[in-house]
């Protein structure tokens, strides 16, 4: 397994290794000591699973607030996505930048998403599905996000506003001078 830091500290891309035979293959997508030595020690309470049919379906940008703030392992187990991450910690030197990476099942690539983060993902083809381990539970009172397609970010999306797929909600996210000041405080990872 190999796990590198993205342009985002804490951020990393992990790319497992596939052991094929005339069966299918193998592989190891979570080993708690190999990712412990790569600076991910957390413990994971849940696992989520989307399917997403349209090609450009947006979901997101999320995150949760502290106490209830979520670490997610990312990773696509049909078709690709652009997969991004924005640093929504107030006093990080890295505070609104992101990074986009192409997560997919032919590269069987995995990104690591620590608390204090936003994310979301763009699907680049139809019928996507995205597995992602959480470190803390759902919670709808803790839940927020940011505006997808907000200037400031400078993300970039390779659709039109008018391509997306998306619910209503993450839509009508704010921008990131909309945040509060007070946004993720204390630092977490």
């Amino acid at each position: 397994m190999l796990i590198t830091e993205t342009c985002l500290p804490g951020v990393r891309l992990i790319e497992a290794k596939r052991h094929g035979d005339s069966r299918g293959f193998f592989s190891e997508t979570w080993n708690r000591r190999a990712f412990a030595a790569a600076g991910i020690d957390r413990d994971f309470v849940q696992d989520n699973h989307s399917r997403s049919a349209e090609r450009f379906t947006l979901r997101g940008l999320h995150y949760q607030l502290p106490p209830r703030a979520q670490g997610k392992l990312v990773r696509v187990t049909a078709g690709s996505v652009l997969d991004v991450v924005v640093d929504v910690r107030r006093r990080s030197p890295t505070f609104g930048r992101h990074v986009a990476v192409v997560l997919s099942v032919a590269a069987w690539n995995q990104l690591w998403v620590p608390e204090g983060f936003a994310h979301g993902f763009l699907t680049l083809e139809p019928d996507c599905e995205v597995l992602y381990k959480v470190t803390d539970y759902y919670a709808p009172e803790s839940e927020r996000g940011l505006r997808w397609d907000d200037p400031a970010l400078g993300i970039p999306w390779p659709v039109d506003r008018g391509q997306v797929v998306a619910n209503a909600r993450d839509l009508a996210l704010p921008t990131l001078a909309e945040l509060p000041a007070d946004l993720f405080a204390e630092e977490l990872c």
